[in-house]
């Protein structure tokens, strides 16, 4: 039988840190779209997820857009921001840095499965500070599924450069704007020339590449959510469902039908 959720909404206590003796620590938070974190960081590992809703975790020049399918690995120290796209139940799982599941890499997108959501909701239902051999064996056996799930990297690269930031920024708010990249040139102040260059050099990829990648995103949880694919083309600025399709079979290998069933 799956554990119960629990709703939150109290701020974080204090002391509220990882520690040896309780590696892993989880106070989980209910916020609204209107709610944000800004650009932070801390001395433990986080694994961002959320149980329903979309967030948006931008961390080392990227941006992901999250589903309650995947969740992201946020290493210690690692600044990151996160932005909430629809209502979430926001678990953040911290974790201490010296049992940090994946060591090397700064950022790591997961596919939450079964068991890890399970843990997590397990965790939630004792007492945040107190180690208890309970605690204990979930903290274990969470750290050891972390590291078996699997990756799912549909990463956003984010630019430094000020006139592409906004571009950028307006696109991943509005992934199927119709505008090419002559329309945002002339509303960047820059020629096409110059913007073309700044995504192949800040980005390594074209804007049509760029742009993909961003749609691609969005439409993860729009999929999982259960919309129709005819609406999820039409939202994210395709002519038709096969355009679409075509699209997400060139990049998966597979149809977004048979790509989410097997999730």
């Amino acid at each position: 039988m799956s554990v119960p959720v629990v709703r939150h909404t109290l701020p974080y206590p204090d002391g509220f840190e990882p520690t040896v003796e309780r590696p892993i620590t989880l106070i989980a938070r209910d916020l609204d779209r209107s709610d944000s974190m800004l650009p932070h960081r801390h001395a433990w590992g986080q694994l961002t997820h959320a149980l329903d809703g979309v967030l948006r975790v931008t961390a080392a020049g990227s941006t992901w857009i999250v589903p309650p399918s995947r969740a992201v690995w946020i290493a210690p120290g690692v600044e990151h921001a996160v932005t909430v796209m629809q209502a979430i139940r926001l678990r953040p799982v911290r974790i201490l840095a010296e049992r940090a599941p994946f060591p090397d890499e700064a950022c790591r997108v997961l596919e939450v499965s079964t068991l890890l959501r399970e843990l997590i909701l397990g965790l939630e239902q004792l007492p945040p500070l107190a180690p208890s051999p309970r605690a204990t064996l979930l903290s274990e056996l969470m750290l050891d599924e972390m590291a078996r799930c699997e990756t799912r990297p549909i990463r956003v690269p984010l630019p430094r450069d000020k006139r592409l930031q906004s571009l950028c920024t307006r696109l991943i708010e509005a992934p199927g704007a119709p505008l090419t990249l002559a329309d945002w040139a002339r509303q960047a102040g820059a020629s096409e020339r110059t913007l073309a260059r700044l995504f192949e050099r800040e980005l390594g990829m074209s804007f049509g590449q760029w742009r993909q990648q961003v749609r691609l995103a969005h439409a993860a949880p729009m999929i999982a959510g259960g919309m129709p694919l005819a609406r999820v083309a039409e939202e994210l600025g395709y002519a038709s469902q096969s355009a679409f399709s075509q699209m997400f079979r060139k990049t998966f290998g597979t149809t977004p039908s048979a790509f989410f069933s097997e999730r």
